[in-house]
């Protein structure tokens, strides 16, 4: 077992966990409660900017650990691809404006598309954006979505696939983001994680918790302790790997956002101390 948390200095929370605020509330929010790490989701950025978000957040004293999300490679015409490139290169300026060490990347998938052709135009897409993450000192962090998402939003649904890709590219500028949501199931978590950590990939962390019975495939997520994820196991795996980096609470919850969100960041902050 890892070693039990008894701060708040390694605690970031994701601006979609508390969606309803804007980044203003979310940062006053999250320092309400001695909480300093903020992963901002674009959305966030929309009526900001991404220089003046960078401003309030330096201002603030928050620490980005991250910008949410890029990705969405795969496409069946050329112009659709070139498109989804030139978005994540905006990303990856918007990062850098804000002070996002990384870009996470949803990495896509279409609807019929065999899943091989998209991987293939994943790898493709993180190489040819490569330069600029290295330009902008941006890591670009491939998140492994669970595979009821590989329709439509992710062919990459495990860690090995990500790593493969990781292998591919061979930058230190491309890595994984785990979310303990995602990948939880996969009874390779172990040795990836392990394997992807003596590799220098591991580049983010997400907690939350599956609720046994959800109501949602997308926006039903658990806070810690709520659901059947041995959170505490793969933080001590990761950790073990090499990871030091923050803990971040990522929470789609539609149950969660129609409530009162600073009471929700109360339960964050006690769920942290007691299941991760």
């Amino acid at each position: 077992m890892p070693t039990p948390i008894t701060d708040l200095s390694r605690l970031s929370i994701h601006t979609i966990t508390t969606k309803p605020w804007t980044l203003e509330q979310c940062i006053a929010g999250y320092q309400r409660v001695g909480v300093n790490g903020i992963t901002v989701w674009r959305q966030h950025l929309q009526g900001v900017g991404a220089a003046k978000a960078g401003q309030l957040l330096r201002s603030a004293g928050m620490t980005v650990t991250a910008l949410c999300r890029g990705g969405f490679f795969p496409a069946r015409d050329a112009a659709s691809r070139q498109a989804a490139l030139d978005d994540n290169r905006t990303a990856i300026d918007q990062a850098a404006a804000i002070g996002a060490p990384m870009l996470v990347l949803v990495c896509g998938a279409v609807p019929g598309m065999p899943l091989d052709e998209a991987r293939a135009q994943i790898q493709d897409s993180i190489a040819a954006l490569e330069g600029a993450a290295r330009a902008a000192q941006v890591r670009l962090a491939i998140e492994p979505l669970h595979p009821m998402y590989a329709g439509d939003r992710s062919a990459i649904t495990t860690m090995r696939q990500a790593r493969a890709v990781c292998d591919a590219v061979a930058s230190p500028w491309v890595g994984i983001a785990v979310d303990v949501y995602h990948v939880w199931w996969d009874d390779a978590l172990a040795s990836e994680i392990a394997l992807s950590g003596s590799r220098g990939y591991l580049h983010g962390f997400h907690v939350c918790d599956w609720r046994l019975h959800t109501r949602d495939l997308l926006n039903d997520r658990g806070l810690m302790g709520e659901g059947c994820i041995d959170v505490p196991r793969i933080r001590g795996l990761v950790e073990d790997a090499g990871f030091t980096g923050w803990n971040e609470v990522e929470i789609f919850s539609n149950e969660r956002w129609a409530g009162d969100q600073e009471r929700f960041v109360d339960e964050i902050v006690a769920a942290y101390r007691r299941h991760v």
